[in-house]
């Protein structure tokens, strides 16, 4: 058996099995992570309003001149989500990997946000 890379669609199938389960209300929304080669993303969506919350990211003014696309930086990331939920008052939020394994930057970005208070 030949190791195939993971393709976009392969994702998508899988993102769509994990939202099947799981969905973001008011009081404890949705942390949704998106990455790039480059860049991460995150942000605390209300699916039943449709609404996204807050976000952050490594295009945010905070990471200007610095590298986007490494563990260091989705750290940061998951800090900086952590503290825009805080100003809003959320404290708990369900955790979306976005179809990606959680290892590697996925895992890094869901430990900064813990390690600054949010519970999931």
């Amino acid at each position: 058996m030949v190791n195939r890379p993971d393709t976009a669609a392969q994702r998508k199938r899988r993102h769509r099995r994990v939202r099947s389960k799981i969905s973001g209300t008011p009081e404890c929304p949705r942390l949704n992570v998106y990455r790039s080669s480059s860049n991460i993303y995150a942000q605390l969506i209300d699916d039943k309003a449709g609404v996204t919350l807050c976000a952050a990211s490594t295009l945010d003014a905070s990471f200007k001149g610095k590298p986007g696309g490494n563990k260091e930086a989705a750290r940061e990331v998951g800090k900086l989500i952590a503290q825009n939920a805080k100003k809003k008052k959320i404290e708990k939020v369900v955790f979306d990997r976005g179809g990606y394994l959680y290892h590697g930057r996925v895992k890094e970005l869901a430990e900064g946000a813990r390690e600054s208070g949010l519970e999931f």
